[in-house]
């Protein structure tokens, strides 16, 4: 497979910055503007640094962003959580209302592969749209 690991893991590192600034200060009604804009830099870089296979680039980007983002509101479950108010109660409404940190542990995939599909489709078209660098 002729993949660019070191650009998925590069660009995963929006997933990290991602994943401790919801923990901290970023706000549930602010969070999908930036998932917005890193998905649009994310797939012109993907569509300037890959030669093939866009949309498997841009998946894969976001499966590794969801260990990122499930480990670490996990991790910080506590802090997560009091400045979530929100999530905390759609929490108590979910499966397993008990062991909210397992169901983050289910739903964090499951959110990576959504997610993973829009920025796979996001770098397909940007694929179409961007100039390649001079090899």
């Amino acid at each position: 497979m002729n993949l660019n690991w070191n650009l998925i893991f590069k660009l995963s590192l929006f997933g990290l910055a991602m994943a401790l600034g919801t923990v901290y200060f970023i706000p549930s009604k602010l969070e999908p503007l930036c998932w917005l804009a890193i998905f649009i830099i994310c797939a012109y870089l993907i569509a300037k640094n890959c030669s093939s296979k866009y949309f498997l680039h841009g998946f894969l980007v976001s499966l590794v962003n969801c260990v990122w983002i499930t480990a670490a509101h996990i991790l910080l479950f506590n802090t997560y959580i009091s400045n979530h108010a929100q999530e905390a109660e759609m929490m108590k409404k979910m499966p397993m209302p008990d062991a909210p940190k397992l169901m983050m542990l289910m739903t964090g995939p499951i959110v990576g592969v959504m997610s993973g599909l829009i920025l796979g489709l996001f770098a397909f078209i940007a694929s179409k749209i961007v100039k390649k660098q001079a090899a």
